[in-house]
């Protein structure tokens, strides 16, 4: 370092060694005292006309923090789907395929109807739905709707769903919104409540009085609730279709409860996959009798029968939530889970910096004076903004406080700007 511009320094000359070395040691501290005081004088004016501050990547920064943020599934955040509607804007071909639930209403009639999820029923055969071509190759809705969930969610070989170590033909789907689930739902946090339906087993199962609009609750107040057991495996098995848990009887409402059979086994109703956001629930269970742990759904599956059974499912569950105990919510309950990386940018403004403003109507006058007197000696500014700067003075994101943050010489603020990625 260059010492140049600090005045000469009286040395004396001296034959002893000691008293030499003690000059030279008071002219050591000499120079570093008024190195010092130099440096702070730079720091103290800095600090007055300061429009910037450097982040200390050690201390100002902290990055990569990864939080697991849950939401309630349904339109606003909520967590409960108990109030549903169908969706009478889809076309008669489009109903041989899914049905769209709302919330808030019918988007026919009401703009403002949130789209929550859609269901289907699929069979493997292509029974309960009639073929659109013509040609009577079974080449239905429903067969294409149980290969298009077998493609996605099982492996290659594997070409039927498998439920409790049983195959099913014919399965029944909901598959939720993919801008309400985000990365995935949330396991241990997903309920689905149905209620028993009019069919009957017997040889009438198959004719069209128990088409889905046909069938109505069977006015008993019966109903099953359906969980994940998640509570059981926490980590789920892992399958073409990502993770996946069983769907068994229990409850969420009252904490987590898996309800067992006198067997001691609970009842297998389905798969979740919460990453997809879809459940596959097995329609063979959902056929049998309520005293058989089933709901009566009766599935339509004869041929040349437009069976509208996943208007049977829609039924079921928006209608659970009138006839359930009032510790039970009833309808659906799910919540969204996903892993948000964060980074904090610790701003610190200490008492001396920041008291001034570039704002033009902060100073008047072609030489910028400042346009109220007070201001000299007592500057009283607001803090509103903090802009994010790259080296190259370009500007990246902006941080907006709730509220203007009075800054003077008597006050300092220290501001947390969080950046999710």
């Amino acid at each position: 370092m260059a010492i140049n511009n600090r005045g000469p320094v009286a040395f004396n000359r001296s034959t002893n060694p000691v008293a030499a070395t003690g000059q030279v040691e008071a002219l050591a501290r000499q120079l570093a005292d008024q190195i010092i005081r130099e440096r702070e004088q730079a720091r103290a004016r800095q600090r007055l006309g300061r429009i910037f501050t450097s982040f200390d990547p050690t201390d100002d920064i902290l990055p990569n923090n990864v939080e697991t943020v849950t939401r309630g599934l349904f339109a606003g955040n909520t967590g409960s789907l108990t109030s549903m509607y169908l969706n009478s804007n889809l076309t008669a071909t489009q109903q041989t395929y899914f049905q769209d639930i709302y919330s808030t209403g019918d988007p026919a009639s009401n703009n403002n109807a949130n789209p929550e999820l859609s269901v289907t029923y699929g069979h493997i055969g292509g029974s309960g739905s009639i073929d659109l071509t013509g040609n009577l190759n079974n080449d239905t809705p429903t067969r294409a709707i149980y290969k298009q969930y077998a493609q996605l969610l099982l492996s290659p070989l594997d070409k039927k769903f498998t439920f409790n170590g049983i195959d099913s033909d014919s399965i029944y789907v909901l598959n939720f919104n993919r801008a309400r689930y985000r990365e995935k739902l949330d396991p241990g946090n997903f309920e689905l409540t149905f209620a028993q339906l009019s069919g009957s087993t017997g040889p009438g199962l198959y004719n069209a009085s128990h088409t889905g609009s046909a069938v109505q609750l069977s006015g008993l107040g019966n109903y099953y609730s359906v969980i994940d057991d998640s509570s059981l495996t926490s980590g789920g098995s892992v399958s073409e279709g990502g993770l996946v848990y069983n769907l068994v009887s229990g409850s969420i409402d009252t904490g987590t409860v898996i309800h067992y059979s006198a067997a001691g086994a609970p009842t297998y109703f389905g798969l979740l996959y919460p990453q997809h956001g879809i459940a596959v629930l097995n329609a063979d269970q959902l056929n049998k009798l309520h005293a058989d742990g089933g709901l009566n759904f009766d599935s339509v599956s004869g041929s040349l029968v437009q069976g509208e059974n996943a208007t049977k499912l829609f039924k079921s569950l928006s209608g659970s939530h009138a006839i359930t105990p009032s510790t039970i919510t009833g309808g659906i309950q799910s919540r969204s889970s996903e892993q948000v990386k964060s980074t904090y940018y610790f701003v610190r403004v200490k008492n001396a910096e920041y008291n001034y403003s570039n704002n033009p109507s902060f100073v008047t006058g072609t030489l910028g004076q400042l346009f109220f007197n007070t201001m000299i000696n007592d500057p009283q500014v607001y803090i509103t903004t903090v802009g994010l700067y790259n080296t190259r003075k370009e500007l990246l994101a902006t941080a907006k406080l709730s509220q203007p943050l009075l800054k003077n010489y008597t006050r300092e603020a220290l501001i947390k700007i969080k950046l999710d990625f």
